[in-house]
């Protein structure tokens, strides 16, 4: 039987580089209760230095993922006008079975993209 986990990865597709320093929390929903388990931030290469969610926490269930996309745009010094179109960006998925999950964001000042990777 194989161990569940999840793992993300961020991009800046508007620049084609990792997106470091992006800080993202993972939440537990059960109905209308979210439940924080978890706070990283995007090293160097975009991803996180461990999983979001290791093996020994992993349950079924649904997640969210919030994105604090606003922070790093506000911190690459581009102008735009307040308030950015995209600021927290949420991305609610289900992980029914313990397996490897991954959940990039493809991102960019005015749009984002997710999927489920491997």
């Amino acid at each position: 039987m194989s161990q569940g986990y999840l793992t993300t990865h961020v991009l800046n597709t508007s620049t084609g580089q990792p997106a470091a320093g992006v800080k993202i929390q993972l939440f537990r929903v059960s109905g209308n209760s979210h439940r924080k388990i978890e706070e990283m931030v995007t090293n160097d290469d975009g991803r996180t230095d461990e999983p979001l969610l290791p093996p020994s926490k992993f349950r079924p269930g649904t997640y969210e993922l919030v994105f604090y996309a606003g922070d790093y745009l506000r911190s690459l010094g581009t102008l735009q006008a307040e308030p950015l179109f995209l600021d927290q960006v949420p991305v609610r998925f289900g992980m029914p079975t313990p397996t490897h999950y991954h959940v990039p964001l493809l991102l960019s000042p005015f749009g984002y993209s997710t999927y489920r990777g491997s």
